[in-house]
């Protein structure tokens, strides 16, 4: 008999420590403006932060009882390397500043 063999979140995907880290980064968190966040409060986001947006988004966006499909998701969520989308996250807003800065000097 043919077993399946089944990959565990852990390995690596797409350049993300894992398949959860890289499929909430791309599906959430790369639409929210982490900079005018920035701008506005003068703080760079924490991980908590991260975790908040996600589980806002997800379990906040439903009518009625998840049930199962809840606890699937929160074994999912409990997967994704928030510290390694949060490093992303201000990679991103400091090449955009520098980015700004060089742009300001050649006006």
């Amino acid at each position: 008999m043919n077993e399946i063999e089944f990959e565990p979140l852990n390995n690596k995907y797409n350049g993300w420590s894992n398949y959860a880290t890289w499929r909430i980064n791309l599906e959430i968190l790369s639409d929210y403006d982490f900079a005018q966040q920035v701008l506005e409060c003068g703080q760079l986001p924490t991980v908590e932060d991260l975790k908040d947006v996600v589980e806002n988004w997800v379990f906040e966006n439903h009518t009625g009882s998840l049930g199962l499909v809840e606890d699937y998701a929160r074994a999912f969520i409990c997967e994704v390397n928030y510290h390694e989308i949060l490093e992303h996250i201000i990679e991103e807003i400091e090449m955009n500043e520098e980015y700004k800065k060089m742009a300001n000097k050649h006006e």
